[in-house]
């Protein structure tokens, strides 16, 4: 088993820092930041934050990544009956699930530890969502099945052929299936 990563060790707050710093500085000047932890009560070698920072960056590469595909399904889908939040929630948990397995099989214990809560708070909230979005769904079929019905008993009542009755209710149900 490899040695802990010493940036597992330094305070969320720090670590968050760091990261802010990382990507304002591109990705780069490892040796500015080792100097700056050291300031701080943390010797962490260049080369340790280099190994990290590298890491960091393919995940915010694989976040936009997952950011421009989410943006081209909503262009695509619009907002169809909650097909764009489901198909985002679909994807969200491709990505959930892709980064857990390569954690795992990078053997990246720290990023593991610290993705693990955060990830399955994600996919219970997309858990959650997508619930959610089935019951307005339902919700939304069962006021359309009874506008139809008000429709076709007020058109009959006012003369309207049933067949005239049924197209009515045919196209508001039309709206909502």
């Amino acid at each position: 088993m490899p040695p802990r990563s010493k940036i597992g060790s330094i305070p969320d707050n720090l670590r968050v820092e760091l990261d802010r710093r990382l990507m304002a500085g591109g990705f780069s000047g490892y040796e500015g930041l080792a100097g700056w932890l050291t300031e701080k009560g943390f010797a962490i070698s260049k080369s340790a934050l280099h190994r990290y920072g590298e890491k960091f960056e393919e995940r915010l590469g694989a976040l936009k990544l997952a950011t421009d595909q989410a943006r081209v399904i909503v262009e695509s889908l619009g907002d169809d009956e909650g097909a764009t939040n489901e198909a985002l929630i679909r994807l969200t948990q491709e990505k959930m699930f892709t980064l857990l397995m390569e954690l795992n099989a990078a053997g990246d214990e720290d990023a593991a530890r610290l993705a693990l809560p955060k990830i399955s708070r994600v996919v219970s909230d997309l858990a959650r969502a997508s619930v959610s979005q089935n019951k307005h769904r339902q919700a939304v079929r069962e006021k359309a099945q009874a506008a139809a019905e008000e429709a076709v008993t007020v058109a009959k009542k006012g003369g309207l052929s049933d067949e005239a009755a049924e197209q009515i209710r045919k196209s508001i149900l039309g709206v909502a299936a």
